[in-house]
């Protein structure tokens, strides 16, 4: 898996914890594989953004090779696909990478009116 700098990964196993059960804030995953060259270019962008935004988001990868639960319960059809949980429950979809200034631009306004 590509892995971004200061994001830790997440799996199935502990999706639920990681993810669902998080209610100090927000939660952006973002499905990734070892082929997926946008995901390659979403890297240095999450690591940023994981650092920029620490006491108000966490961030977090999957894996979606190994980790088809979570792929196919959440209807993950393309690689990169970010999603963003409030409460358990995802609130914004993003596909495709997205350079740092937009993907904050998103983010500020699923928080804003989730």
């Amino acid at each position: 898996m590509i892995h971004a700098k200061g994001v830790a990964e997440v799996t199935d196993a502990d999706f639920t914890a990681e993810v669902l059960a998080e209610r100090d804030r927000p939660v952006l995953v973002e499905f990734t594989a070892d082929w997926c060259g946008p995901c390659r270019q979403l890297a240095p962008v999450l690591s940023a953004v994981a650092a920029e935004e620490a006491g108000r988001l966490k961030v977090v990868q999957i894996d979606a090779d190994a980790n088809p639960g979570a792929v196919t319960r959440y209807g993950v059809l393309s690689l990169p696909t970010m999603l963003l949980f409030r409460d358990g429950e995802p609130v914004r979809q993003i596909v495709g990478a997205r350079p740092r200034r937009r993907l904050l631009q998103e983010l500020d306004e699923a928080l804003v009116t989730a």
